[in-house]
């Protein structure tokens, strides 16, 4: 359900007077596997092939984009698409030089003027620090800034996003680019993504998960359960996990989606064992995990000052030191129904673990560890091309989010580029996205799903 004020400038009358006073005007954000309605647009800086060879791979058509050629030859026109398009791919992997960035510029601003509903801009270019040359850095270092603007000045949904490549394979950004343009990513915007090598990257395949198998803590609502649901919808058989306390709930969320529950306590020491032994006993003895997915969480809010002990070290245990203990667990490759070769550990983090909120440094130190640990994680688990990543949700409309004062609520939900809550369903698509076996060249990731919230970075 909509909230209370995006219905109402929704209503012809409300949005006729909430545009008159300058309100936010949220849109329908495009979401699920649904491609932009209109057309896909290549541009090219330099000599770049890499986005339309991956486009050609993931089988979707293109039309050239057309460019600025206003501030060169002094007619003052700007070049028109002949109806709205959906998306820009602009290829940006060989700009080097400073004036690569006026091809950018260029390419984009007719694009922008003729961008739809929902619409998607993707630029595609290196990492700065992979170049030794510093005007090379300072380029691709500019694409960030201007990616992370454009999404700021996007409209009715639209967002904008920078992939940064390793090297030219394809498949090894295929998966990227495929969530990128789907409704999948309704709610991530002006954010980087960085793309390793793999010599073991694959295409996409639908479905993406048949016959693999995904456990989810703190599954037995919210989130939790949406993340679970996702999975599902693309042929995995779900362990959901949670609490005794939600056993109900979890087996509800459990039957209606043919996966099987598993009453937990994730705080006790022996939590991973006790869900490697739960899929052997299920799926067999060399039945191996496909992605855990680390989704349980607890606030217990107050300022520092006020903290005791208690409360601090629920939060910190609930969080992070559980999520720590069953990885440790599932890695042990003897341990029959542990992660697999080639699996995936994708933990749940929050935009308060990377800006702070006041009253919540328990919970901001938690999320913060998470992000620290994915990114030391990261590099040991390349021999088993095992990836590590997470996701940094902003404002997402739940019962815990719907018990936030109003005031504070409002302003959480408008403090963002789409100017509206987040739901559930968004984490748990790029959850999804990070487990999907074609992106194995993506790891030590933290993305943020917060629809480019204007609180961190």
């Amino acid at each position: 359900m909509p909230d209370l004020y995006t219905s109402i400038s929704r209503n012809p009358v409300g949005k006729m007077v909430t545009k008159k006073l300058g309100l936010p005007q949220p849109a329908t954000l495009r979401r699920g596997r649904e491609l932009p309605a209109g057309d896909i647009v290549l541009g090219t800086v330099g000599s770049g092939d890499i986005a339309a060879r991956t486009l050609s791979l993931l089988g979707l058509n293109v039309t050239e984009a057309l460019q600025d050629s206003s501030a060169t030859d002094g007619s003052g026109e700007l070049p028109a698409y002949d109806q709205k398009i959906g998306a820009i791919v602009l290829d940006a992997t060989t700009a080097r030089d400073l004036d690569d960035l006026e091809q950018v510029r260029a390419l984009l601003r007719p694009a922008l003027k003729a961008m739809g509903p929902s619409g998607r801009v993707i630029v595609i270019g290196v990492a700065p620090h992979k170049l030794t040359s510093v005007q090379g850095s300072a380029v691709c270092q500019a694409l960030e800034g201007i990616v992370r603007s454009v999404g700021k000045e996007m409209r009715a949904g639209g967002t904008a996003n920078l992939v940064q490549v390793a090297d030219s394979s394809p498949a090894g950004i295929a998966s990227t680019l495929e969530f990128l343009l789907m409704g999948r990513s309704a709610y991530v915007s002006g954010q980087p993504i960085r793309i390793g090598s793999d010599r073991h990257a694959q295409a996409p395949t639908t479905p993406a998960f048949a016959d693999k198998i995904v456990v989810v803590t703190g599954a037995s609502r919210g989130i939790g359960e949406s993340i679970a649901s996702v999975f599902a919808r693309d042929g995995a058989h779900v362990v959901l996990v949670d609490v005794p306390a939600a056993g109900d709930a979890l087996a509800k969320a459990a039957n209606s989606l043919g996966g099987t529950a598993l009453q937990l306590d994730i705080t006790t020491p022996d939590a991973g064992r006790a869900i490697a032994a739960h899929v052997a006993s299920r799926f067999g003895e060399d039945a191996r995990i496909h992605a855990v997915v680390h989704n349980a969480g607890i606030t217990r809010d107050r300022l520092l000052a006020n903290t005791d002990a208690a409360r601090w070290g629920s939060v910190l245990d609930v969080n992070l030191t559980a999520a720590l203990r069953i990885n440790d667990a599932l890695l042990d490759p003897w341990v029959p129904g542990g992660l697999a070769d080639g699996g995936r550990i994708i933990s749940v983090a929050s935009t308060s673990g990377i800006a702070g909120n006041r009253g919540q440094a328990n919970y901001a130190a938690s999320k913060a560890g998470v992000i620290g640990a994915v990114r030391a994680l990261a590099p040991h688990l390349g021999d088993r091309r095992i990836t590590v990543n997470a996701v940094a949700p902003g404002f997402i409309e739940t019962e815990m989010t719907a018990k936030i004062p109003a005031a504070t609520r409002e302003f959480a939900r408008r403090f963002n580029s789409v100017q509206q809550g987040g739901k559930p369903v968004d984490v748990g698509e790029t959850i999804a996205y990070f487990a999907d076996p074609a992106s194995s060249s993506i790891t030590g990731q933290v993305l943020r799903v917060c629809g480019q919230s204007q609180i961190g970075r």
